[in-house]
Parts: structure tokens; C-alpha cells; sequence
């Protein structure tokens, strides 16, 4: 417990500087595959973003062990934070052999590594022309290494906007199939007030109609008793 406050500063403290600075580089030796999500378990959207690359971190994950990025040429994806560094890092020897095979991945590297490894084996027992053949051979292999890995790369990304668009294009179905039921309900109750209005109205003809009768009862009525009810003069008679 007498730890945990300053970790906790110490954490809050970086987050802050995080949140403020959004622009980074990618640090390491390797190039680092971008994902379509925050975890191991997404699809690689790209097989390999260089090292020093400049990229802009839209968001992290809850965790803060992975961050949405946005490179400069438009490649979009997830990356560890751990591989984000603030400043351009610095060349080594290892990134400078490397540089021919940049981005080509584990497997790339490994294929590299072996043809590197027989032309030195043939160099060594003095093949010179088996040397020149094999490095011309290398030379074409990571040329259609680096081809499909750029055909892999743009794949990925389409891919990856296409699944955003589709993502979209489904919420936009939801939201479809709410309004147009929401549509039915207000026509139902349309319906509901047009037939209740139409018995109102049926209603009150029919009490127009039974009060005009009860009128011209009660004039009938009136007519018949009114007379009954006005005394009548005696006639004379001849005898007074």
C-alpha cells in the first residue's frame, strides 16, 4: 500500500503525456505487423511497418497496451504501444543490414538469412560464378518477396476498409429496419384515430338525427294537447 500512490501518480503522469503528445515513431529493429484490432487475435491488416516511421496515435485501448495509428502515407491499423517511441530512433548496424529486407516479416528474414548463409558457403570453397549466380538468385527472390509483400500490404488494407464500410453498412440496415417499423406503428395508429374519428362522427348523426325526431314529437304533441288545454266559452243559450 505505501507504493501503490506514487505507481499510481507515476501512471497518471504518463497517461497525461501521452494524451498530449499524439505524434510517435515506430522504435525496435524490426518492422512491426499492424492489426485490425486491439489484440493478437485480429487479423494482420499489414505485414510490416518500418522502423522510424512517423505515425499519429488516434486512441488506445483500455489497457493502454495497443494504439490505433495513422501513418503519414495513409496505412492505417493497430500497433503495441510498446514499439512507439517520441523521437526518431537511431540507425544500427542490424537495421542497416536488415534495410533490403525491411518489412518483409520473419519469414522474409529467415529466407535472407539462408541464402546469405550459401553464398558465403560457396565463396568460401572459391565458386565464384556459383556466388554470382546465387546472389543474383537472392536478388530476385526478395524482389518477389518484397512484391508480395506489398500486394499482401494493399490487400490487407483494402480488407480492412472494407470490413469499416461493411461494418457501417450494417448498422445503417439496423437503423433501417427500426425506422420502418417505427413507420408501421404510426401508420397503425393513424388508422386507429381515422376509424374512432368516423365513429364520433357516425355517432353524432345518429344523435342529430334522434333529436330532431324528439322534436317533431314534441310538436305533435304540443299540438295535439295545446288545444285541450284553453278553456272554451259556453255558447248562449235562448232560455237567459
Amino acid at each position: 500500500m505505501r507504493f501503490s500512490v506514487p505507481l499510481l501518480l507515476f501512471s497518471l503522469l504518463i497517461s497525461a503525456v501521452s494524451l498530449a503528445q499524439d505524434i510517435r515513431y515506430v522504435g525496435g529493429e524490426q518492422a512491426i505487423a499492424l492489426r485490425g484490432g486491439a489484440g493478437e487475435d485480429y487479423a494482420v491488416v499489414y505485414r510490416g511497418i518500418p522502423p522510424g516511421t512517423r505515425i499519429t496515435v488516434a486512441r488506445t485501448s483500455d489497457d493502454g497496451l495497443w494504439a490505433d495509428i495513422t501513418a503519414d502515407n495513409g496505412i492505417t491499423g493497430w500497433i503495441p504501444t510498446q514499439n512507439l517511441v517520441l523521437q526518431v530512433p537511431a540507425p544500427t548496424t542490424t537495421t542497416a543490414a536488415a534495410k533490403p529486407v525491411q518489412g518483409t516479416g520473419d519469414t522474409n528474414a529467415k529466407l535472407a538469412a539462408n541464402l546469405a548463409a550459401k553464398s558465403a558457403a560457396e565463396l568460401a570453397g572459391g565458386t565464384a560464378a556459383g556466388v554470382a549466380a546465387q546472389t543474383a538468385d537472392t536478388t530476385e527472390l526478395l524482389n518477389r518477396v518484397n512484391t508480395c509483400d506489398a500486394e499482401f500490404n494493399a490487400a490487407a488494407q483494402e480488407l480492412h476498409q472494407l470490413k469499416q464500410v461493411a461494418g457501417k453498412a450494417v448498422q445503417l440496415d439496423i437503423d433501417n429496419h427500426r425506422l420502418v417499423e417505427e413507420s408501421e406503428n404510426l401508420r397503425s395508429e393513424v388508422g386507429m384515430l381515422q376509424a374512432e374519428n368516423q365513429r364520433l362522427l357516425e355517432r353524432l348523426a345518429s344523435e342529430d338525427f334522434m333529436n330532431g325526431a324528439l322534436a317533431v314529437l314534441l310538436g305533435v304533441v304540443i299540438a295535439l294537447i295545446a288545444p285541450r288545454l284553453v278553456p272554451q266559452r259556453r255558447k248562449n243559450s235562448g232560455w237567459t
